[in-house]
């Protein structure tokens, strides 16, 4: 755990989150600036500062994407679609550097990046 680190600190249980889904190496809770309908931030349990550090623990990154799959299913998202997205520094719009992946979703999302 990083003390610093809000996403460490909600994992801790020290800072508050609606909590969605839960595995004994993940957390998903709801974004508290949501950009669509849904919006759920899965994070890894263990500090991983971005997707390139997630990428060496493969385990980690499967569970990552495991967790995000079971959350885009409960929240009605795998009809229709959703997006699976990790923003990986400060150019990819990274905000806080413990990785997380935002399940996006709920109504039609638009061009991926703006021109």
């Amino acid at each position: 755990m990083d003390n610093d680190c809000l996403f460490c600190r909600i994992v801790a249980g020290e800072i508050p989150a609606t909590v969605v889904h839960e595995t004994p190496t993940t957390l998903a809770f709801r974004d508290i600036d949501p950009k669509a309908p849904v919006h759920v931030l899965v994070i890894p349990k263990t500090h991983h500062r971005d997707v390139v550090a997630l990428a060496a623990d493969p385990g980690a990154a499967a569970d990552v994407l495991a967790a995000s799959a079971a959350v885009a299913e409960a929240e009605g998202l795998t009809g229709d679609g959703f997006r699976l997205i990790f923003n990986t520094g400060s150019h990819g719009g990274q905000e806080v550097f413990h990785v997380h992946a935002h399940v996006v979703g709920g109504r039609p999302l638009g061009p991926m990046v703006a021109r």
